[in-house]
């Protein structure tokens, strides 16, 4: 099922990213959970009364050197092209402002589902300050303090009431569903032409030519596949290819709706900042990942060349070491046939499951090899491991105290895990809890 998107509007300092940490319900400012990722701290995903949902807050859109209004209008355009519902917000202690009539015109014209949210609205008393926004057209604005938490249930009751009810295409079990993801210009175009063998996507040298999320079925070596095209281009304009950006937010739902997410790097540039967030969104999501290496044929080589590389890659993104890498040029077909192969491996091991058994003998030989660790006296005791789901494959670790478990011994455990059973191309999620639980 493919989740919707919220996008929180308005002009500057009207409180758009103290909404948007209240209701995701931390401070991405400063949480951080995948070390060596930078985030654009501008989309996560947030849940509501058990409606699941992308939030964006385009208070992060950085448009460049534009005068103010031309940047709070290109942001107010972005939000339409990608949210299925809008959040408005607006200034309480300020009042209406002639920016704000100005947004207000842009998100009217769209007939996006759109909520006004009057911010600041700390206590009771200033809730007349309100009446002024009914002039914007878009019903009863919500009083809300984004600072406070005042109102915020009530916002989101509303919000998720316009969501849309989006049909997600069902494939059969057997088919894999793959992505190719990556900044603009890559050559993503290039090879999904050279793995379906026929011209079906538009190449072009400007990035963000790709128009359409479609998902095109094919067959080979008698294994179904689909590939999903990266979504959210659905619009070509200066924004989008002025900026990578938002290559983030065209992956998303591709990556939701994908079994195997191919990450495209560039050879002749190496790994980016960019490159990192979009990799780090796709381990986040559970998918099995695939390093691609495009435009192989334009860098001068050595013996040595493809080693240095891929261990640059490996320091870059240790949080993806699971990940396969492969050198290949959508321009001379070098090792192209090396990738549905490794999407098909990478997909079996995505839904691999292990008997508990068989855990809990693996279990044994690690302790036995590397004893639990102890904090104060106390001993870490491991009473036994099951894998409670696939894609990703996911353990629950029963232990006397969660507590006891320290990072290193869990990553102990999963190199463990890996070395006995494989799962080379897919995340692995451990659950700790206590025993009684």
């Amino acid at each position: 099922m493919t989740k919707p998107v919220v996008a929180i509007v308005g002009r500057p300092n009207v409180g758009k990213s103290t909404i948007f940490n209240r209701i995701i319900g931390e401070r991405l400012s400063i949480v951080e959970d995948i070390p060596g990722v930078t985030r654009d701290r501008i989309y996560a995903s947030a849940q509501w009364t058990g409606h699941e949902f992308h939030l964006i807050d385009t208070g992060g859109i950085d448009i460049g050197d534009e005068p103010l209004l031309t940047q709070i209008r290109e942001q107010a355009e972005i939000a339409i092209d990608e949210a299925d519902v809008i959040i408005f917000v607006v200034d309480g202690k300020e009042g209406l402002t002639v920016a704000d009539e100005d947004v207000a015109n842009i998100l009217f014209r769209s007939k996006k589902p759109t909520i006004l949210a009057v911010n600041k609205i700390d206590n009771f008393e200033m809730r007349e300050q309100i009446y002024e926004f009914y002039s914007l057209g878009f019903g009863e604005p919500i009083p809300v303090s984004g600072t406070h938490g005042i109102g915020i249930g009530d916002l989101l009751d509303e919000v998720v009431s316009h969501f849309p009810n989006i049909e997600s295409e069902e494939y059969d079990e057997d088919v894999i569903r793959f992505c190719l993801i990556g900044r603009p210009n890559v050559g993503k175009s290039s090879l999904v032409n050279n793995i379906l063998g026929r011209e079906r996507v538009i190449v072009s040298n400007i990035a963000g030519t790709t128009r359409d999320a479609i998902d095109t079925p094919f067959e080979k070596d008698g294994q179904k596949y689909v590939i999903i095209d990266t979504a959210g281009m659905r619009k070509r304009g200066r924004i989008y290819e002025s900026t990578e950006k938002y290559s983030v937010l065209r992956a998303l739902r591709a990556i939701e709706r994908s079994d195997v997410a191919l990450l495209i790097l560039d050879a002749e540039e190496g790994v980016t900042e960019q490159d990192k967030k979009i990799a780090g969104y796709a381990h986040e999501a559970g998918r099995a990942m695939i390093i691609v290496v495009n435009k192989w044929d334009a860098i001068e080589k050595d013996h040595k060349t493809m080693q240095n590389f891929e261990e640059k890659i490996r320091d870059e993104m240790q949080f993806i070491s699971y990940a396969p890498i492969l050198f290949v040029s959508a321009i001379t077909k070098q090792r192209l046939h090396t990738i549905l192969p490794t999407v098909q491996l990478v997909a079996e091991n995505h839904a691999l499951r292990i008997k508990t058994n068989l855990l809990n003998e693996m279990l044994m030989d690690a302790i036995a090899m590397t004893p639990t660790p102890t904090d104060k006296g106390k001993r870490l005791k491991i009473n036994y491991m099951t894998q409670v789901s696939v894609k990703p494959p996911t353990f629950v670790l029963f232990v006397n105290d969660p507590e006891l478990l320290h990072f290193s011994y869990r990553r102990f455990l999963e190199n463990k895990i890996r070395d006995t059973f494989g799962f080379k191309g897919t995340p692995i999620r451990i659950i700790v809890r206590k025993k009684n639980d």
